[in-house]
């Protein structure tokens, strides 16, 4: 069985992890280095899997190793991974947003195989998107180790382009945040209707579960599934009125798009 490190023991370290032991992965097959002791520990202790402050050591144990550090430690981690371990045979996966695979394979210093994802915070509940874009030199078993990797913690897309992480960053990266912020408006209106906070939550969280629920079990359209609550005339209708007059497709366009440009810039600036 493939033997796996993650660089960096933040929470989509965690997710992953969680993913791989649910689904039979062995604990001694898998390592996560960090430079501090507290989050490594307590993964450690708390699924029985290898740990080490030791970037290099992690490196050497595995045959994939994933870049799950801040974008910014990319370039370090990478050069000092690439000086002291020979990686011609290992494959990276990275989850670090906004590095291209041709800026991972410069700091390594050799065009290894490199899968480049875009993972969202869902995947700490096991209820992940995550697109994924895999280089050139990446083989089949590499493919579907990346594959199974992801796949431990949602559903997964291959991309037929790298330019493509852009967008799933833009829709289903930040896309939690943009339902956060219409639960946070749909929550503030109902304590103002004059329910408690927490009633006010419960109502909105459990309805946006209920309507997520509804288009993952249905296979018609998120255009009908709207259709068939809007009665003509009524409440539902009247909501839909005032979001078209203040153009609310209009500005989700524009924020998502504003979303991309950001994130093309910052790709180029790293």
């Amino acid at each position: 069985m493939n033997k796996v490190a993650f660089i960096g023991a933040g929470n989509m370290s965690k997710a992953i992890i969680i993913g791989l032991i649910n689904q039979g992965f062995k604990p001694e097959n898998i390592m996560v280095s960090n430079p501090s002791p507290q989050k490594r520990e307590a993964l450690a202790e708390q699924f029985g899997i290898l740990h080490t402050e030791d970037n290099l050591k992690a490196a050497a144990f595995s045959d994939n190793i994933v870049l799950a550090v801040k974008p910014h430690l990319i370039k370090d981690v990478c050069q000092h991974i690439s000086a002291g371990v020979d990686v011609s045979q290992k494959s990276f996966i990275s989850v670090a947003a906004s590095i291209s695979i041709e800026q991972i394979q410069y700091a390594l210093g050799q065009k290894v195989p490199v899968v480049r994802c875009m993972p969202n915070t869902p995947s700490q509940l096991g209820l992940g998107m995550t697109g994924l874009f895999a280089s050139d030199e990446v083989n089949e078993q590499q493919y579907k180790f990346a594959d199974e990797l992801l796949l431990a913690v949602g559903k997964v897309l291959w991309l037929k382009k790298e330019s493509q992480i852009d967008d799933i960053s833009t829709v289903s990266g930040s896309g939690p945040a943009y339902f956060f912020a219409f639960m946070e408006a749909m929550q503030q209106q109902a304590i103002d209707f004059g329910f408690s906070e927490s009633d006010a939550r419960m109502l909105v969280e459990q309805t946006a579960l209920g309507a997520a629920q509804m288009v993952v079990d249905n296979d018609e359209s998120i255009s009908t599934l709207r259709q068939n609550v809007t009665s003509k005339g009524g409440t539902t209708q009247e909501a839909l009125r005032t979001f078209r007059n203040g153009r609310l497709a209009d500005m989700v366009s524009k924020a998502m798009k504003a979303a991309k440009a950001r994130a093309i810039e910052i790709c180029k600036n790293n």
